[in-house]
């Protein structure tokens, strides 16, 4: 997102590449954003969050490091952190002021001069925080594109019933506002989606439309969440994002590790 007048800009959800399987990391992703902002000749302000995510590791410290900006998270990542750091334990090296900012619900701050509306949308995760940039909100996970319904409420701290308040407050934008969604999961053959808008999901939802009551969605969603399985980068990813993009401190061979904590999850 960028504003024309400034040519200052925000990074959201940003993506570093990792193999699960060897162990490396790999900028393919993140060099393209670069590409694009140098390009554009624009100034990077901040390089938002709208999760902890699960399934990826975050680019943000080394966007940070190659474009500037300030990393940014919604304030309730205080009880993400507090969760799992004794599972990981890992208190000496996870902080939440290794964020550089952490936002309260319905804090407002600018990109050059737009301004950008924090809305707390817990459910998914306790810390999920949609950006309200004008006609658009970035809603990380909470809803995706209305065949695909909304995000999982299944990990520690998430909840269907807060699922169902938060896209209420989603719902009351108006109609022509712009939903930029974390996933899609196109059928075979079909091309990924990423945009929808509110009347979309109001009508035509699979799982929270208008005509779906809050007992019947929850009921559903947690039907849903039944036997689902963890995300293959759920270790990998908690530790290193709770950390806004760092894997911690080396060890004393100068080697960064990812723990696998036994039977704990």
């Amino acid at each position: 997102m960028s504003d024309e007048k400034t040519q200052k800009c925000a990074i959201i959800d940003s993506v570093l590449d990792f193999d699960i399987t060897s162990g490396r990391t790999s900028t393919t992703q993140a060099d393209l954003i670069i590409d694009h902002v140098k390009t554009q000749n624009l100034q990077v302000e901040w390089l938002l969050e709208t999760h902890i995510h699960a399934d990826h590791l975050t680019a943000s410290q080394y966007l940070k490091e190659k474009l500037g900006g300030k990393i940014a998270i919604g304030a309730k990542i205080t009880e993400v952190i507090k969760f799992w750091t004794p599972i990981f334990n890992s208190k000496n090296d996870t902080d939440p002021t290794q964020f550089d900012k952490l936002f309260n619900d319905n804090e407002k701050f600018f990109i050059g001069s737009i301004e950008v509306k924090i809305i707390y949308t817990p459910g998914h995760t306790p810390a999920c925080a949609t950006y309200l940039i004008e006609d658009c909100a970035f809603v990380g996970d909470v809803i995706f594109t209305p065949q695909n319904g909304t995000g999982r409420t299944d990990f520690p701290g998430g909840s269907a019933k807060n699922s169902y308040d938060s896209i209420q407050k989603l719902l009351k934008l108006p109609d022509e506002t712009r939903i930029f969604v974390g996933h899609d999961y196109p059928a075979e053959g079909q091309q990924p989606q990423y945009l929808c808008t509110i009347l979309e999901q109001k009508k035509s939802n699979i799982l929270i439309n208008e005509k779906i009551s809050e007992e019947n969605y929850i009921c559903e969603r947690n039907q849903r969440d039944i036997g689902k399985k963890v995300p293959k980068l759920l270790l990998p990813a908690l530790q290193f994002n709770m950390r806004a993009g760092r894997f911690g401190e080396p060890e004393n061979n100068s080697t960064f590790y990812i723990k696998i904590p036994i039977n704990k999850i």
